[in-house]
């Protein structure tokens, strides 16, 4: 198991690294808009409609379709052949059920496909990564879903599209790379991680009017850590009387998370007090893993730790009055999406796909009303929920 990385200035066993390597622009945080916090090699959301504003009315567009009764095809067409290599082996269950709500949104549109799909860790298995794209060439899948969050991934996309054939959808992605100019991916698709960490921000803010000290648990130092954690950080910033007191890499890995809050708690308590509020977390393992440090330590009722994306690992948390709050993804909607992009380019209707499509979100923290965190579950998860026999 490799250490958790301080993000600051390191001990002497730890690896000095650099806190950023992008930058940061503030411009107001009076609306949830994602053109609070720029970095200079992504287009925001808002800037990428800004620039392409036929995209804003095929996004909106593209929105309906997901949201309404899948509609079967009626033109036939080859089996097409999708692969999927997704970063899943993790507490969090959002790939799994990315998977489910895919393939049945797929299925009751009556597209014939074959699907592989395989399974990574986040952040450490880049190279396993690379070997089963390279794979793929053999093969010349139709469709490749995948990730971006190292700089190895954006040389994997480039490769896949100078081949030509495979389209690439981009999960979890929802801001488009400079680099790629005109170029782009066939679809990203996911939830803005920036609107998310900004739904979290204005949370802590209402239950910390006065402020509070506080860390915060990155994952790997990627695009996922950049968005989640330097929006969250950036916006922080900005409001008077919040203190960022320390900082770590944990690479989404739950027990690397309990390590590091295990030495924050030994840095931060004096006197027998420990000097944070709250613990801010970049993802479910991370959450879980700070959870597990600070009961162990007696201070759960007395720091927060919020979540970040809603599964069912989450849910089951706040409902038990450990975890206090979260950000839930309307979770299906990304297979729906990438479904249903498919099914527009299978028909002839390529042009209709937007190059983003983002998800919803729900703020869930302790004390919901039942019944309406009922109604949020049969929604986010009305494809990959088995219980759920809802037929949208």
């Amino acid at each position: 198991m490799f250490p958790a990385l301080r993000t600051e200035r390191p001990l002497s066993i730890q690896i000095a690294i650099n806190k950023y390597l992008f930058v940061i622009f503030f411009l107001s945080f009076s609306t949830l808009c994602t053109s609070d916090v720029r970095f200079n090699e992504y287009w925001m959301v808002d800037e990428f409609y800004e620039q392409f504003p036929e995209q804003k009315r095929i996004s909106d567009a593209f929105n309906l379709i997901v949201q309404r009764n899948a509609e079967k095809m009626e033109t036939s067409s080859d089996p097409v052949k999708i692969l999927v290599v997704y970063p899943g082996i993790q507490v969090s269950d959002y790939w799994r059920r990315s998977v489910s709500a895919f393939k049945k949104r797929l299925d009751l549109l009556g597209i014939d496909y074959v699907m592989d799909s395989q399974f990574t860790k986040p952040g450490i298995d880049l190279n396993l990564q690379s070997k089963l794209i390279g794979n793929s060439f053999k093969d010349a899948p139709d469709y490749l879903v995948f990730t971006l969050d190292a700089i190895k991934h954006k040389k994997l996309i480039e490769r896949v599209m100078s081949q030509g054939h495979t389209k690439i959808i981009l999960q979890n992605i929802t801001t488009p790379l400079k680099a790629f100019s005109t170029q782009q991916p066939f679809l990203y698709v996911g939830f803005d991680h920036a609107i998310g960490t900004q739904l979290l921000v204005q949370h802590y803010q209402r239950l910390f009017p006065q402020g509070g000290n506080y860390a915060i648990l990155f994952g790997t130092q990627g695009y996922v850590s950049k968005i989640r954690g330097g929006v969250f950080e950036s916006l922080m910033n900005a409001s008077n009387g919040f203190h960022l007191k320390d900082s770590y890499y944990v690479n989404f890995d739950r027990s690397m998370a309990t390590e590091a809050t295990e030495q924050l708690i030994n840095d931060h308590t004096k006197n027998g007090k420990f000097g944070l509020d709250f613990i801010y977390a970049a993802s479910t393992d991370i959450a879980l893993g700070a959870i597990d440090a600070l009961e162990k330590k007696g201070l759960k009722k007395t720091v927060l730790v919020n979540g970040w994306g809603g599964g069912s690992n989450e849910l089951d948390s706040i409902k038990q009055n450990i975890m206090d709050f979260t950000v839930m993804r309307m979770n299906d909607d990304n297979g729906v999406a990438m479904a249903e992009a498919i099914h527009l380019d299978l028909s002839g209707q390529g042009s209709e796909v937007p190059t983003i499509y983002s998800g919803s979100f729900r703020l869930i923290q302790q004390g919901i009303d039942a019944t309406q965190l009922q109604r949020f579950e049969e929604r986010a998860f009305r494809y990959s929920n088995e219980a759920s026999n809802t037929n949208y």
